[in-house]
């Protein structure tokens, strides 16, 4: 194995992926299989490309990543943030491309806490006029 080019982290929800790029020819393993059995539609494998596409490096780099926490969507959108900040760290000239296309936000939406007397963070128990 070549030794690691950039590293970073990304987050969505509560997903945690910790992206390792390396000079290669393109290939992406997430936890040790490929990312297409990973993520298994086509949807979530164009999220994971997409900052690589954007900056026409996908064939430039392997990508190797440790993702864990959350469900399958939280965890292709802190793919794609740290794939995204991995790149900058091997060419800062990326960066432009990336925060335009809005790959560099961090979404930090998530679940809203349950409120005490409610059957839910915002819905009401029914009521009864009598």
């Amino acid at each position: 194995m070549s030794t690691p080019k950039s590293s970073a982290t990304g987050r969505r929800k509560t997903a945690v992926a910790r992206v390792l790029l390396r000079e290669g020819n393109g290939q992406i393993t997430v936890n040790g299989r490929s990312f297409e059995e990973y993520f298994p539609t086509l949807t979530l494998q164009n999220q994971v490309l997409f900052p690589l596409q954007l900056t026409n490096t996908h064939q430039t780099f392997d990508v190797s990543v440790n993702t864990n926490g959350g469900g399958v969507t939280g965890q292709v959108g802190a793919v794609r943030l740290g794939v995204a900040r991995a790149l900058i760290a091997v060419d800062a000239e990326l960066r432009p491309v990336l925060k335009k296309a809005g790959l560099l936000t961090r979404d930090s939406r998530a679940k809203e806490r349950k409120k005490a007397g409610r059957p839910g963070a915002r819905k009401r128990f029914q009521f009864s006029k009598r």
